[in-house]
């Protein structure tokens, strides 16, 4: 049976705050029939505004969602209001699902095989060794000239670099030149700007840069590709924006655990919000990340939820610190309680191993121990030996604050440079999202 979700869970996953407050409206035990739940879906039917009542479902295993309403948001107002009902123990039990759920419960697990089935079959067509190449050449006179355009920038100083133009034009020829990765990082490079330090932060994004163009040089001379080690190859080529085909890391090998679900960061850029989700196993004790991608104002992914367990198989895409992953295949929900945490020194040490493989990495998940906020100057998060400064835009850690009253609990959050940003916290109560 998968273990209830609470309601800071199910509020998590609502694609904004409308829908949050939508479903609360529909979460009465009222406005429901037909309602009832098994090991793996719950159901049931909410009075709408029509004749006939809107069927909604929950496979609760992926987690997957179906409604009969016209809502073009996803998860609905009705399967977050029904889930919510769940969450406060007014949802019975049953002995099997609904007819109309059963049937749908099938079509999905029929997809899922016939999709696992065709991915052992496919045969990707080898790439076109010609268009390749000419790749390559358009790509190494891009960052040719983006190094030229770092040397000007030290020699002349930063006092220009507010003129956002000269970033802009850059931006389009490297696009132009297929190297997606480097013109996302030049474009990020005018946020740095507001910030007090900039000239500092500035000049640091100007080294990783610079690093990551000597690597690229050092990783293809006279046509040695291994000059790095494979694995570093293949980071700073994913850093520069050569893309890693899905089908490529689906069929490579897996890594099964059970993964617990940290948490989640949305961030929107240029029209584009990307989900991030973080998740680590118990045994292997892999840090991951899952992507989701959509653009701004559609339903992103909902699948992975705050808090949940889950046995499946992970494909890492390559790398030397390999992080990013798809997950290849669900084995099923396990109630496991909170994730294990680490001492602070075995964090920065994990933290530490993470950079030395990848030195452009910007995030990490973190799990700590009998962490708690405390000030110091600035908010930190730790213990007695010492403490992580939280992230500027998590201003004063209030919830982190309430939940712990004081006390020691156990806190995942994402490490990033300049700090870290809380995701969720266990107390003697359960899981609070962050």
């Amino acid at each position: 049976m998968i273990e209830r979700w609470n309601r800071d869970q199910v509020l998590a996953l609502a694609p904004d705050a409308p829908s949050q407050k939508a479903a609360q409206g529909v979460s009465s035990p009222g406005k429901w029939s037909g309602a009832g739940v098994t090991a793996d879906a719950v159901w049931g039917e909410c009075k709408g505004s029509g004749s006939k009542p809107y069927r909604a479902c929950v496979d609760l295993t992926e987690p997957a969602y179906k409604c009969t309403c016209p809502s073009r948001k996803f998860p609905c107002k009705h399967a977050l209001g029904l889930l919510l009902l769940w969450s406060a123990g007014g949802v019975p039990d049953a002995a099997e699902p609904a007819d109309w759920t059963a049937e749908w419960l099938d079509q999905r697990r029929a997809r899922a095989a016939a999709s696992v089935s065709a991915r052992a079959q496919r045969s990707d067509p080898a790439p076109d060794p010609k268009r390749a190449g000419q790749r390559e050449q358009r790509v190494a006179a891009g960052l040719a000239e983006l190094e030229r355009w770092l040397a000007d920038q030290v020699r002349q100083g930063l006092a220009g670099a507010r003129r956002h133009d000269q970033w802009d034009g850059l931006v389009k020829r490297l696009v132009d030149a297929q190297a997606p990765g480097v013109a996302g990082t030049v474009s990020r490079l005018g946020s740095v700007l507001a910030a007090e330090d900039w000239p500092a932060r500035l000049l640091g994004e100007y080294s990783l840069l610079h690093l990551l163009l000597t690597a690229h040089r050092r990783a293809v001379p006279d046509g040695t590709p291994d000059a790095l080690g494979a694995g570093l190859r293949q980071t700073v080529r994913t850093r520069i924006g050569f893309p890693v085909a899905k089908e490529e890391v689906l069929a490579g090998e897996t890594v099964r655990d059970r993964w617990d679900v940290l948490g989640r960061r949305d961030e929107e850029q240029d029209r584009l919000t990307t989900r991030r989700v973080w998740l680590r196993g118990r045994t292997t004790g892999r840090a991951a990340l899952v992507l989701a991608f959509a653009p701004a104002g559609q339903a992103l992914d909902a699948s992975l939820v705050t808090g949940t367990t889950m046995d499946a198989d992970l494909a890492f895409y390559p790398g030397s610190a390999p992080l990013r992953a798809l997950v290849a295949e669900r084995h099923g929900a396990v109630s496991a309680g909170a994730p294990p945490g680490s001492s602070l020194e075995e964090a920065l040490t994990e933290v530490a191993a993470a950079l030395a493989g990848d030195p452009w990495l910007d995030s990490w998940p973190l799990v700590l121990d009998r962490a708690a906020p405390m000030r110091d100057g600035g908010w930190l998060l730790g213990g007695p030996d010492g403490g992580l400064p939280l992230h500027p835009s998590a201003g004063v850690p209030w919830r982190l604050l309430a939940v712990s009253g004081g006390h020691p609990l156990t806190v995942a959050a994402e490490w990033t440079p300049r700090g870290l940003l809380p995701l969720a916290a266990w107390n003697e109560e359960g899981l609070v999202v962050l």
